[in-house]
């Protein structure tokens, strides 16, 4: 398997997000979660070879994005402390989120986790979260911290390095009957009793 470097990383991840912001999707204040396996990029079995240098690659890109939209990000950990995420201290009081006690290191947390912790400006670690839209790097599952309705975002890039991408926004969920009106634009259309 041919190995990667930071350089392609960083465009990988790059045209990713240019890709997601031109899509207009992110508004200031969603959160969005990222799981990621720097291992996996790396050609590796997930949770196997992390790498802080190539964290550091997308930890770098990751706050390109929250610079241009907006949005708050929290890092997904690993199993082995239960995917608690990573997120600043503002982000945890704004969205009335529940602290707990754990350091996220690359051999329990993983390696991004970890990074982001390091480097986050006042992190803190919350056990659940309901975010607005997710990235996945290396199929580390996201989805248990996503907002139901999730629906799948189909980037031109498919991989970073090695690491197959998935990525997400979620929606309202649609209620109500037939009759049911889902556009303010259709509402004054249409006629109910």
């Amino acid at each position: 398997m041919a190995e990667i470097n930071a350089s392609e990383v960083r465009r990988h991840i790059r045209e990713i997000l240019e890709e997601w912001v031109s899509l207009n999707q992110l508004k200031k204040g969603m959160l969005v979660v990222i799981g990621c396996s720097t291992s996996e990029i790396a050609g590796q079995r997930i949770g196997t070879s992390g790498s802080n240098d190539l964290a550091a690659v997308l930890f770098s890109e990751l706050e390109w994005l929250r610079d241009q939209t907006g949005v708050s990000l929290a890092f997904q950990g690993c199993e082995h402390i239960n995917r608690a995420l990573v997120v600043e201290r503002e982000t945890m009081e704004r969205k009335n989120l529940n602290q707990v006690t754990v350091v996220p290191i690359p051999g329990a947390g993983g390696s991004m986790a970890a990074y982001a912790y390091q480097h986050m400006q006042d992190p803190v670690m919350v056990e659940h979260i309901q975010a607005d839209a997710g990235l996945d790097i290396g199929d580390t599952f996201i989805g248990m911290h996503l907002k139901p309705v999730v629906v799948p975002l189909r980037f031109k890039r498919k991989n970073i390095g090695h690491a197959h991408v998935t990525a997400a926004f979620t929606r309202p969920k649609l209620i109500g009957g037939e009759r049911a009106v889902y556009s303010k634009e259709k509402a004054y259309d249409t006629t109910c009793d």
